[in-house]
């Protein structure tokens, strides 16, 4: 085979140079790694020297709030339940803002369905234009009845376009999931209700406490003695 053919590939690298640039490879990866791991070790060192000088230079009356609303679990700073900052009439006034704006939804959703109710039912109706017409006798009336009557022109259900089929039943469809979304308010409405109710001082009743047994629980509150103040105005004569 003429060896023309293969000049310009140039020489075959021999086993004996695969080694020495396999060797010149791995001995600059080994600096490279050397270097990194010095360069770590260095970082670290300065990291170590700036913490102990804030340390030592610390102030010892410097204090913030955090360090009373954190404890350290294994080491690690965890702030405190977050349940225990607010009061009862603070957690009183949350849940009286949730059940109001359930209430707002609620409201909301029923309008909504009388809307789309209404205008379904007059789709489904199909509703003539009306005109009102005088006549002066009672043959009048009847002729111009009869006239009403002849001229009054009906859509079938079956020329109806598909546009307006498809826009009636995607209608139905949002009435149907408003109408679900408006009992799933409605439960969550009262079980909030309930709940907010039952923040006071109540008891269980037992099964043989029932006069009327229901599947659902029935509670009793304690009798509270309201303590009125009185206030009595003193007027300075002069």
């Amino acid at each position: 085979m003429d060896g023309s053919s293969r000049k310009k590939i140039g020489l075959l690298e021999k086993h004996k140079d695969y080694v020495i640039r396999a060797k010149a490879f791995h001995k600059k990866e080994e600096t490279l790694r050397a270097s990194l791991f010095v360069y770590c070790i260095q970082f670290l060192v300065v990291y170590i020297i700036k913490l102990k000088e804030k340390a030592a230079f610390r102030n010892t009356d410097e204090f913030y709030f955090q360090m009373i609303k954190t404890r350290t679990v294994d080491g690690v700073h965890k702030p405190e339940s977050q349940a225990k900052k607010y009061t009862q009439e603070e957690l009183m006034l949350m849940k009286t803002q949730d059940i109001g704006y359930i209430l707002q939804k609620l409201q909301s959703e029923r309008k909504k369905i009388e809307k789309l109710t209404a205008v379904l039912h007059s789709v489904d109706n199909h509703p003539s234009n009306r005109h009102i017409y005088y006549a002066e006798d009672r043959e009048e009336a009847r002729e111009l009845q009869s006239q009403a009557s002849e001229s009054r022109v009906t859509l079938p259900s079956g020329d109806i376009p598909d546009l307006i089929k498809r826009k009636t039943a995607a209608s139905y469809r949002e009435l149907e999931s408003r109408k679900s979304r408006v009992n799933q308010l409605e439960k969550l409405y009262m079980e909030m209700s309930l709940n907010k109710e039952l923040q006071g001082q109540k008891r269980k009743l037992r099964e043989d406490e029932l006069v009327c047994p229901t599947s659902k629980p029935v509670y009793k509150w304690r009798s509270e003695r309201k303590v009125t103040k009185m206030v009595v105005l003193v007027k300075a004569a002069i």
